[in-house]
């Protein structure tokens, strides 16, 4: 049986209720018949326009605020790709022939993302049930005084479950600046490490604060030699961003009186058994000896750093490897192990994120970075991080956080 070929268009306007599109923007594309027929309009009259000026408020109600909560919901779809259910909106309309007259009208709206193929929101779906009959008729004559006294209830309360709402975005918006200040404050663009250029970046989880667990640093050590490190703390937000800041801190002064890297995080796990949510932190860390051209390096429970070498080849420095921090019941050594490199190879650590998906095994992800580096293997290390980030994490973001650090030796 032959599929049958729909006209989309022709259903789209058939649909029942009243249904709209409109671009990011806010203009206008386009709108199914009921809509035209119930908000008194005509197609022409609405695409290509923006929504306010098709629909402005009306000047003659002081407690308006249709127009501003229509707004914010719909760019609250844009900006998030998420549904926007709105409370019931008391937005009167003009009407279309008789300039100055509002009628008053009651909607039920409903907002909702159309995504593009690059992942992005290309169209809203503005969708709206006109509920003034049902107001009315509630409050009528056979409605009954207290029929209308609890509608007007009913209408207060979806009010002040919108006010409410509203407050809570306010809040959430104002974690985020102190979770921004926060970032900024712990992870810092790495400093001069002389010839040696490097990059960092930090990508946040899909959802998160745009700070998280992950962190990266760049250490300097006697005789102008460096240490790397990057870590991942389990969990999202301010807390875990916190539990961050303390070990990456620990870390970094332990970096700088300890023999090695093994010694350094032996330190760090000590000191993170008493550090609350830094129990299973994963961190590698590596020396750099620029004059013996070596890197030794330890790994507590971290996906292993990647050296490219000049002819494309990488090596995952995969063999001083031991479990994350406090997680055995007993402290013991840690391992560490040494590799040499040629001058102009690069070094690259980076955390989970870049690598793992939930429904594969790891060596599929370290073989999409390994085959990354060698493509990319004759940029520098601004691009080489840029062109790593675009390869490896989905253009819908990911549940995990990414730090990321590439070197050039």
């Amino acid at each position: 049986m032959r599929k049958p070929l729909i006209d989309y268009v022709a259903v789209f306007r058939a649909l029942p209720g009243m249904v709209a599109l409109l671009t990011p923007d806010l203009i206008y594309a386009d709108a199914n018949d009921d809509f035209l027929r119930l908000a008194g309009r005509t197609r022409e009259q609405l695409v290509g326009r923006y929504i306010f000026d098709v629909f402005p408020e009306n000047p003659n109600d002081p407690a308006a605020a249709g127009m501003r909560e229509t707004r914010e919901s719909m760019l609250r779809v844009v900006a998030t790709g998420e549904r926007d259910t709105m409370a019931l909106l008391r937005y009167d309309i003009e009407d279309s022939d008789r300039p100055g007259v509002w009628r008053e009208h009651y909607w039920s709206p409903v907002n909702a993302p159309v995504h593009g193929p690059d992942g992005h929101v290309a169209l809203v779906v503005h969708r709206v049930e006109e509920v003034t009959e049902l107001i009315h008729a509630r409050g009528g004559p056979n409605g009954g005084a207290r029929a209308r006294v609890l509608e007007a209830d009913l209408y207060t309360r979806a009010r002040e479950l919108q006010e409410v709402n509203e407050r809570l975005r306010r809040a959430h918006a104002h974690e985020r600046e102190v979770a921004l200040a926060l970032q900024a404050a712990m992870l810092p663009a790495p400093g001069p490490t002389g010839p040696h250029a490097a990059a960092v970046r930090y990508r946040p989880a899909v959802g998160a604060l745009n700070v998280c667990g992950d962190w990266y640093d760049l250490v300097d050590l006697p005789g102008d030699n460096l240490a790397v490190a990057v870590g991942d703390v389990v969990g999202h937000g301010l807390a875990a961003a916190c539990t961050m800041g303390q070990l990456r801190s620990a870390l970094s002064a332990a970096c700088r009186v300890a023999d090695g890297p093994a010694q350094a995080v032996e330190a760090l796990g000590l000191y993170a058994r008493f550090v609350e949510g830094a129990e299973a932190t994963s961190v590698v860390t590596t020396f750099i000896d620029w004059d013996s051209h070596t890197i030794t390096y330890s790994c507590a429970g971290h996906p292993p750093p990647a050296l490219v070498h000049h002819d494309g080849t990488v090596t995952f420095l995969d063999q001083a490897t031991d479990p994350p921090l406090a997680a055995r019941p007993e402290h013991l050594p840690r391992p560490q192990a040494r590799t040499g490199f040629a001058e102009g190879a690069t070094l690259v650590l980076y955390t989970d994120g870049l690598i793992e998906r939930r429904d594969e095994d790891i060596d599929a992800g370290l073989a999409r970075l390994a085959a990354s580096l060698t493509h990319h293997r004759h940029l520098t290390p601004e691009p080489l991080a840029d062109a790593l980030l675009a390869d490896l994490l989905p253009t819908t973001g990911t549940t995990d956080d990414t730090a990321l650090i590439v070197l050039r030796l």
